[in-house]
């Protein structure tokens, strides 16, 4: 058929199936998604995927009671780089106006000087600090933020500087305007608010969290040793519909926020906080499954997480790393092709990935043994690839059944 494919579904779903599509890889992320006229929404779907796509597998992955349809569409799609360009060519248009108005010159240096990307919470655009550092834009500080905001489609602004040392990895962040820095997303169905001056949003570990949501977790006490905001305490409580989780958080701030998702979600009676360091938990032997959902390592919670397990019973420990992998050598082989490389590349990738996992199931064996004083099994389940920092540096999830022998 003519046009390009796309799904059709309810504007108030539409965020849920495109994340579902984007992970199984059936979106076509090079499109805009669009809003069409009679309040549904159309995904784009990759033509070389479309043969795959199992409409039905993918309603009972999303629940809706709206349209979920296949259509074609006639009218052109705009690709994201040529908005991001219309954007970018926008934005710079109108501050070039602002600066001629005010007798300046527009120059190369001003125009290298503009944001090359940024994050878009709701209404408020969060600027990277690798832009407006130019001394002139401080000569028309009072006219300048408002003139951005119009230029990228926003009411509120701010702009984030660095990661504070604070033992909190709290964002700094300057609001430029706007009367409050608290924004809302929503991730498969769940309601995430936090103050984009004192939490950061990990939107990169999307994945994670959906699979997280596809357990099943009755008749299970979860405790999530990293809580946040409720990255992971969330998706196990409205999706995973766990009995009960404990959720540790030493950062005041996401503590806050976290309280109000769980109030959002309508799960706060199903969860308890414990603000504070976790190694300081007075808690033991109550737990089926433990997240330790901390990056680069989670390490310094394998002892705590070895005391909440069920001492009869066992359960299950989710266990997030960042893993390097080693580089390859490609000039000591200068005969072997990309594809080959390719291959090689993810095979040293996999072997790193289990050599860690092997060496951790080890390491809480022992850890096991000496808190509860008797011999236990593990037993790798998954080893899940979250996302990856650079060509060799990755963030891992291990599952690592745990059962008393």
């Amino acid at each position: 058929m003519d046009g390009v494919p796309c799904l059709r579904v309810a504007q108030g779903q539409a965020q849920q199936f495109r994340e579902r599509l984007q992970v199984e890889g059936f979106l076509d992320v090079t499109l805009c998604l669009v809003k069409d006229s009679d309040g549904t929404v159309l995904l784009p779907i990759a033509p070389s995927r479309l043969s795959q796509l199992d409409l039905h597998s993918l309603q009972t992955v999303v629940p809706s009671d709206g349209p979920c349809e296949l259509v074609w569409s006639q009218a052109p799609l705009q690709s994201k780089k040529e908005r991001g360009k219309m954007k970018g060519n926008k934005l710079q248009l109108i501050l070039q106006e602002l600066l001629e108005s005010q007798g300046e010159r527009w120059t190369e240096e001003l125009k290298a000087d503009l944001p090359r990307s940024f994050h878009r919470h709701q209404d408020l655009v969060l600027l990277g600090d690798k832009c407006f550092s130019q001394p002139l834009w401080k000569k028309i500080d009072q006219q300048l933020w408002r003139t951005v905001a119009k230029g990228l489609g926003a009411k509120r602004l701010a702009k984030m500087s660095r990661i504070s040392s604070d033992g909190f990895r709290s964002p700094v962040v300057t609001m430029l305007l706007g009367d409050h820095s608290w924004v809302r997303h929503v991730d498969n169905g769940i309601k995430y608010e936090f103050d984009v001056t004192k939490c950061m949003f990990s939107a990169g570990n999307i994945t994670e969290k959906l699979r997280v949501a596809g357990f099943d977790c009755r008749e299970e006490t979860v405790v999530d040793l990293y809580a946040g905001i409720g990255y992971f305490t969330l998706p196990y409580l409205v999706h995973a519909r766990a009995t009960h989780v404990h959720a540790c958080e030493w950062n005041p701030n996401a503590v806050e926020a976290l309280r109000r998702n769980l109030e959002a979600n309508r799960v706060s009676d199903r969860c308890t906080v414990h603000e504070g360091d976790n190694r300081q938990l007075q808690l033991c032997d109550i737990a089926d499954r433990v997240n330790l959902g901390l990056i680069p390592s989670s390490k310094d919670g394998w002892p705590v997480a070895c005391r909440l397990l069920r001492r009869t019973t066992g359960g299950i420990l989710h266990i997030h790393q960042n893993v390097t992998s080693p580089l390859l050598n490609t000039a000591a082989v200068p005969a072997i092709n990309d594809g080959a490389q390719m291959v090689s590349g993810k095979k040293a990738d996999r072997e790193a990935w289990q050599a860690w996992a092997d060496d951790t199931a080890k390491r809480i064996i022992s850890l096991l043994g000496d808190v509860t004083g008797s011999q236990w099994n593990t037993n790798i389940q998954h080893i899940e690839h979250v996302k990856s920092y650079a060509p060799h540096v990755h963030h891992i999830v291990l599952d690592l059944e745990c059962r008393p022998s």
